[in-house]
């Protein structure tokens, strides 16, 4: 059963959803939705079992793009232009090959239609982590901070992962549900076998410094997304709509005007 998703909407046009990844939500594509916003009519979702969206035990990329199928009916959108980044890309990918129909055009920031088994022990890690905090026991965010800088080093990793932290009635608490994506987790780093080849118009972009999208992966890419382009992003790791926001957005606004059906009183 699809849920009923939190979401924001931004500016007017062709409709554009956006994806974000894993412990992620859709405020984080909000920068990148502020620009957009001015040709497109940006949909900001955050997927289920994150942001503010409904939880379920069910965490698998079909179940995640029912969802987004009901928020395109609820909308009165037949098609939209689908961008996504990590596991954000992967909801976008199974969007586009089992209801081709709805997407116009696909973007796919740094990730490919692969089993990263090697990340379920990475996330177990992060999981594992956040679930040994005793964050009920917090008084402020900054002791978080420190409480998990030993088992996640990375100031950046946890700035983002403690985006997931909420004070409540009874002190501190996950926004997240850990268990549910603990449990998740050899589905999420894998990808479906089932779905036909989408082909429609389909951009894949890869960090420089990343390897989440190998050279080797380029072949099941075509396979699946005949249409497919890949680009590498120079300087950039996983995050690279994050650490290259300029280059990106250029990229991504170019394909997007190129693909998107903007209509007589839509900016071109």
């Amino acid at each position: 059963m699809s849920l009923r998703l939190h979401h924001k909407i931004l500016g007017s046009g062709p409709p554009l959803l956006l994806l974000h990844g894993l412990y992620g939500a859709g405020v984080n594509w909000q920068g990148h939705a502020r620009t957009l916003a001015a040709r497109y009519r940006v949909l900001l979702p955050d997927l289920r079992n994150h942001g503010q969206s409904p939880h379920s035990l069910q965490m698998d990329y079909p179940a995640m793009a029912a969802d987004l199928l009901a928020l395109l009916d609820r909308e009165g959108l037949d098609q939209a232009l689908v961008v996504g980044h990590s596991m954000g890309g992967k909801v976008a990918m199974t969007l586009a090959q089992h209801h081709p129909e709805r997407v116009r055009a696909l973007v796919v920031a740094d990730i490919a239609p692969v089993d990263y088994a090697l990340d379920d022990r990475e996330h177990t890690h992060i999981l594992d982590s956040l679930q040994q905090l005793p964050v009920a026991d917090l008084s402020r965010r900054e002791d978080a901070d420190i409480a998990l800088a030993r088992a996640i080093p990375e100031a950046p990793v946890r700035r983002f992962l403690l985006m997931n932290l909420e004070r409540g009635p009874e002190g501190f608490r996950w926004r997240i549900p850990l268990d549910i994506l603990r449990q998740a987790l050899p589905t999420l780093v894998g990808y479906p076998e089932t779905g036909a080849p989408y082909e429609g118009p389909a951009l894949f972009i890869r960090g420089e410094r990343s390897d989440y999208i190998r050279n080797a992966d380029r072949p099941l890419i075509e396979a699946r997304f005949t249409r497919a382009r890949l680009m590498t992003l120079k300087d950039t790791g996983h995050w690279l709509h994050v650490q290259a926001p300029g280059p990106f957005g250029q990229i991504l606004q170019g394909f997007l005007d190129r693909h998107a059906d903007h209509g007589p009183g839509d900016p071109p």
